[in-house]
């Protein structure tokens, strides 16, 4: 146990240095000037984000993941449809309320409500992406319908509110965070093994594309229909609290009590069922409980870390960045995505179970490549809309067009973890630095903080659907190069066995 914390600690001590390193590079530049304070409590801040970011990793590998497929294949093994079916939309209900960083968004925005609607809507689609995989449905073709869905449901809510779309969109972003990930993945794990068949690999993955469908489809319908009283985020909000001691207790506390109510409820639902179904050992029952409490304490410290010290600094590093140069801002932006994606826990949990599903066919290293690029795209584009002020939906119509199209030329399994990498790559650190930063830039180009700074999470969400199965179709591509090299040295041999037989 000893040797894997410090082989986790050390793998998130590569995921936050680099971002804390371009912050301390640009406060030398005329670009960014912070305090020495602000400097002090960022780096501080980077360094618990440290120990949180590897405390989390521990925990879900010892407790997350193995509930997670010990629930997936218990209920699957029961053969009770109905049983299925009501605990997997009982369990998405619980733990998108639970969820932290829907919690920050809902916060930031004034709005609880959203909370209900987004928590029904994960509900419902974690049980059509259980059925999807006991019926073994395409994944393509069910996100192909409710993409269609999705976009005319988001035409029509132009003529209502057009500055709530992207708000629609971040919902789905933000519902797959820490907590949500890992629980969620080893759950598809666990009902895929058991239901078994040829494509089992690929049949596991699919949950976290789903349950990100399902919440922009009901705050979409919630804003088509009624605003859920949303208020534009309040500036004083992000900005570096001058007691910071007081801020510190408060965000541990809220924290703290947050990260409980999550956890307990995934902890006390898993138990109940171990109780009625399961029947695991003792001994598995106290590694999850010890799992449990390295997942705690590490989010606890992750959580506090970000909204006390990167959520100010993501703020004034975009109002200063944007108020120096509209280029350099769109340049940096790039920049902080390539590297923030590294930071984000549940990122590391999704590429370890990837590599080891599918056999080290698609390793760890292409994979981060590839969202690394995708988000530094997203982020980029971001800033480039908010200095134009046009709509999101430019982008998100033909990406989503594009990542789709793409779904029927690539192996499936790449389509399958493209669109669980959308939601995973949009977690805690994008809805507490990256959209910060964006309202940041927002606010010192003078646009409209809703309609222009929102949206940044769904486009972190969307272009790792198109990175990585671009990644699926290059290996396609090499794999028949590598197919018609084999061939042609066979056929290259026969022809000279012939030769020398004549």
């Amino acid at each position: 146990m000893k040797k894997l914390f410090f082989n986790k600690i050390k793998e998130s001590l590569f995921s936050i240095l680099p971002v804390t390193l371009i912050v301390i590079i640009l406060n030398f530049t005329p670009l960014l000037n912070l305090t020495a304070s602000e400097i002090l409590i960022f780096s501080a801040c980077a360094m618990f984000l440290i120990l949180g970011i590897g405390l989390f990793t521990l925990g879900a590998d010892v407790a997350m993941t193995p509930m997670g497929e010990h629930v997936g294949s218990g209920l699957t093994k029961s053969k009770n449809l109905t049983l299925l079916v009501l605990v997997s939309f009982a369990l998405g209900l619980l733990i998108t309320i639970a969820e932290p960083d829907l919690t920050v968004l809902a916060d930031q925005v004034g709005s609880k409500l959203i909370i209900i609607f987004v928590a029904v809507g994960v509900g419902i689609f974690l049980v059509l992406s259980i059925l999807k995989m006991v019926f073994k449905k395409d994944l393509a073709s069910i996100l192909l319908y409710f993409y269609m869905v999705l976009f005319a449901l988001a035409l029509f809510t132009l003529s209502v509110d057009p500055n709530l779309i992207p708000l629609s969109f971040d919902a789905g972003g933000v519902t797959t965070g820490p907590i949500t990930v890992p629980f969620l993945m080893a759950l598809g794990v666990g009902v895929a093994s058991t239901l078994g068949g040829k494509n089992s690999s690929e049949n596991s993955f699919g949950l976290v594309a789903m349950c990100s469908v399902g919440p922009i489809l009901a705050v979409l319908i919630l804003c088509a229909f009624g605003t859920g009283n949303v208020s534009t985020p309040n500036v004083n909000d992000y900005m570096m609290p001058s007691d910071i001691l007081s801020s510190i207790i408060t965000a541990l506390l809220s924290t703290m009590k947050d990260v409980a109510i999550a956890l307990g409820l995934v902890v006390v639902f898993f138990f109940i069922i171990n109780f009625a179904l399961l029947k695991l050992s003792k001994k598995k029952i106290i590694q999850i409980i010890i799992g449990t409490i390295f997942t705690y304490v590490g989010l606890v410290i992750f959580l506090t870390a970000v909204h006390v010290g990167f959520m100010p600094i993501g703020f004034i590093m975009g109002n200063q960045l944007a108020s120096a140069s509209k280029e350099i801002v769109a340049i940096i932006a790039f920049v902080l995505g390539l590297v923030v994606v590294l930071a984000e826990p549940a990122v590391h949990v999704l590429n370890k179970q990837v590599e080891e599903i599918t056999h080290g066919v698609v390793s760890k290293t292409s994979m981060m490549i590839a969202l690394s690029v995708g988000v530094g795209l997203s982020i980029c584009l971001s800033v480039i809309r908010i200095i134009f002020g046009f709509s999101i939906l430019y982008y998100l119509i033909p990406g989503y067009l594009l990542s789709l199209g793409l779904s029927f030329f690539v192996p499936k399994i790449y389509t399958a973890i493209a669109f669980d990498s959308g939601g995973v790559a949009s977690g805690p650190l994008t809805s507490t630095f990256i959209l910060p930063f964006a309202i940041g830039a927002c606010e010192a180009l003078g646009g409209n903080v809703l309609a222009d700074a929102f949206g940044i999470v769904a486009m972190v969400a969307m272009t790792p659907l198109i990175t990585i199965q671009l990644l699926g179709f290059t290996s396609l591509s090499k794999k028949k190069f590598s197919q018609k090299l084999a061939m042609r040295k066979m056929l290259g041999e026969k022809d000279d066995q012939i030769i020398r037989f004549i």
